[in-house]
């Protein structure tokens, strides 16, 4: 290789190690202050189902202090869904070490019957017990070879367990395809700034009304309010301590910056149910939203647009509401589309 072949190939590796420190920044810089968190109860871990509204599967929660469940334990509240992958099988007791000697003793049988030894006669009488060990294993194996030869069968002729039935019905008692058992793309009145497109058979266990999604409208609307103004103690009232908490924490790192957020317009476009389900202590409910609003960052001071869009934007975003049994719905956790 020529020194000029050598020299660019370096130029070359240092661009690529350059564009990769700036990208990690990037990402760093893009996670510095998230706005999104919360908890969705038991199911705080795993993803809201994808909807009309949000087709692709949404972030996970960046804040949340809901516990981490224990590796291979069903989260609270949430049932196995169709189609998810089983648990993996565990470890045969005759697998591993003990697989390995069996193996190792037969062919050193084998070795002494090729040599008109015996079985394990080559081995010396240092090996007698060794045998029986080795013949004992030899026995056990082929009694699990049977017994998982029989149970395959079994599990052969049984067939397939059938699908989970979709839960809802429609009006003349057919299964329904939409929420609520209405049919599919039937669009739910209910949210008076933008309608609300039925996904096909999202699981509500407790019933969501047109009262309902009335709530989450103006939840919507509300709180972006009560967060431009920094009105921590309307927003009290309207999301759960634990959003309350997250956004007090970007408040005060906006003013630690010189910096205010101004959000106003906000405008539901769309939405439709995700999930909801109830817990022992409140039901939940994600609904996925995609609406209008100007979102910008000012310079405290001055009033200067640090970031942001004058004209507005759109977000799609998916919002769970928590509500105790019989009290009123407050925001819970936010998660990126």
């Amino acid at each position: 290789m020529s020194s000029k072949t050598l020299f660019r190939s370096k130029k070359l590796i240092r661009a690529f190690a350059i564009a990769g420190v700036a990208v990690m920044l990037g990402a760093v810089a893009a996670e510095a202050a998230p706005r999104g968190g919360g908890s969705r109860g038991g199911r705080s871990y795993a993803p809201p189902p994808t909807t009309n509204t949000a087709p692709t599967t949404a972030a996970p929660l960046q804040r949340t202090t809901a516990p981490t469940p224990a590796p291979g334990m069903q989260q609270p509240g949430m049932a196995a869904r169709p189609g998810a992958p089983a648990p993996a099988a565990q470890g045969s007791r005759f697998g591993g070490l003990g697989m390995g000697l069996a193996a190792g003793f037969l062919g050193a049988g084998l070795f002494g019957l090729l040599s008109g030894q015996g079985f394990l006669g080559g081995l010396g009488s240092l090996m007698g017990m060794l045998g029986f060990l080795a013949q004992f294993a030899l026995i056990a194996g082929v009694i699990y070879l049977v017994v998982r030869l029989v149970r395959g069968r079994r599990e052969t002729a049984a067939g397939p367990q059938p699908a989970m039935a979709r839960q809802g019905a429609g009006p003349d008692g057919a299964p329904g395809n939409g929420p609520m058992g209405l049919p599919q793309n039937r669009v739910i009145p209910g949210m008076a700034g933008g309608s609300v497109a039925a996904p096909a058979a999202p699981s509500d266990t407790i019933g969501v009304t047109p009262q309902d999604y009335d709530a989450f409208e103006r939840l919507l609307a509300h709180v972006n309010e009560a967060y431009s103004r920094e009105d921590l103690n309307g927003l009290r009232a309207m999301a759960t301590p634990e959003m309350v908490g997250y956004f007090a924490d970007d408040l005060k790192e906006a003013a630690s910056k010189g910096q205010v957020n101004r959000i106003s317009d906000v405008r539901l476009l769309q939405g439709d149910l995700s999930e909801a389900w109830r817990e022992q202590d409140a039901d939940y409910a994600t609904v996925a939203m995609r609406f209008a609003r100007t979102d910008l960052v000012l310079d405290r001071a001055s009033g200067r647009v640090v970031s942001g869009n004058p004209q507005g934007e759109e977000a799609v975003e998916l919002w769970t509401f928590r509500r105790p049994h019989g009290g009123a719905w407050q925001l819970s956790a936010i998660q990126q589309a």
